[in-house]
C-alpha cells in the first residue's frame, strides 16, 4: 500500500456553547470558547489516503481528484459559514475540532476513488490539532513550550567517551533550547462537550506538572527529576511521559521537539 496526503485550507466562525448550562458553567468548561458572538480559525485539512500502484501510470490516483473531491465539500459546507448557525450537522452538536473531524471524515469516507480514506489531521491553530484514522477513537494534540538548558554527560561513560558520544553538546557549562512539547490525548468524543479531554484541565495539568517546573531551568541542576539521569530529549520525553501518565488518564504519546529538525516521541509499555 502507499499513502499520499493533501492538505485542503478553509476558514469558518463557530462557538463552543451549550444552551441549557449557565453562563458561568459554559465559560468554565468552553472558556473563551464560550463567546455567544462567536470566534474563528483558518482551518488546515490533511487527508491522507492509501492504495495500491497501478503498473501502468505509476500512480494511486490521480491527486487532482483528491484535491477536487475535499476542496468541493469545504467550500460548498464550510469554508466561509458560521458553522453553529449555517450548517445543520452543528445545530445540535459543538463544532469543536474532534466533531468536525468527525463530520468532514464521515462526509468524505468512501468518496476517493480507486482509494481508501486511511488518516486525517485537522488543524484548528498552530497550537491544537485533531486526528482520525481507521476506528472510532479520536486523537487531540496540545502544543506547548519551555526553555531549559542541560548537559549531556552519562555517568556511566568515561570524559572522553562523553566528548566523543556528544561532542559540543558536552560542554560542562551546558546549553539550551526551545523546547515544544505535544502532549496527544486519544479516546472517543464527548456527546454533550464534543470533546475527548477538557482543555482547560489538560492545560492546567501540563502547566502544572510540566512547563512550571522545566522553563528557563537547568535540567541537569535545578530539576529532581534528572539527577542521576542524562537529560538526553530520548530521556526528557520519557520523564514527562512517566510525570503525566498518572494524571491524564487518556494520554496516548508526548512528543517533544529539541529543534526544528530533532523529534522525539514516547508512547508509554502500556500505549504501544
Amino acid at each position: 500500500m502507499i499513502h499520499i496526503s493533501r492538505r485542503i485550507d478553509f476558514s469558518a466562525a463557530h462557538v463552543y456553547r451549550i444552551a441549557t448550562w449557565s453562563d458561568q458553567e459554559n465559560s468554565r468548561v468552553f472558556g473563551l470558547c464560550s463567546n455567544p458572538n462567536g470566534h474563528g480559525h483558518d482551518y488546515s485539512l490533511e487527508v491522507m489516503v492509501r492504495g495500491k500502484l497501478d503498473d501502468k501510470s505509476g500512480i494511486v490516483v490521480n491527486i487532482v481528484e483528491i484535491d477536487e473531491i475535499a476542496k468541493e465539500f469545504t467550500k460548498a459546507q464550510l469554508d466561509g459559514k458560521f458553522l453553529n448557525r449555517e450548517n445543520p450537522y452543528f445545530h445540535d452538536k459543538i463544532p469543536t475540532t474532534e466533531n468536525l473531524l468527525t463530520y468532514i471524515w464521515n462526509a468524505l469516507e468512501g468518496t476517493f476513488p480507486d482509494c481508501e480514506l486511511y488518516k486525517m489531521r485537522l488543524h484548528e491553530n498552530p497550537f491544537l490539532y485533531s486526528e482520525k484514522g481507521l476506528g472510532p477513537m479520536i486523537q487531540l494534540t496540545r502544543k506547548y513550550h519551555f526553555s531549559s538548558a542541560h548537559r549531556l554527560h552519562s555517568y556511566l561513560l568515561s570524559d572522553e567517551e562523553n566528548k566523543n558520544i556528544f561532542g559540543k553538546c558536552n560542554n560542562p557549562n551546558g546549553h539550551g533550547h526551545n523546547y515544544r512539547l505535544e502532549v496527544t490525548v486519544r479516546g472517543e468524543i464527548d456527546p454533550v462537550t464534543g470533546m475527548v479531554v477538557d482543555l482547560a484541565v489538560l492545560d492546567e495539568v501540563v502547566d502544572r506538572i510540566i512547563i512550571k517546573k522545566f522553563d528557563h531551568k537547568n535540567l541537569n541542576l535545578d530539576t529532581e527529576e534528572f539527577k542521576g539521569l542524562n537529560p538526553t530529549s530520548e530521556v526528557v520525553a520519557m520523564v514527562i511521559w512517566n510525570m503525566l501518565v498518572d494524571h491524564i488518564p487518556n494520554l496516548y504519546k508526548v512528543g517533544l521537539w529539541e529543534t526544528e529538525k530533532n523529534y522525539f516521541e514516547y508512547c508509554g509499555a502500556t500505549k504501544e
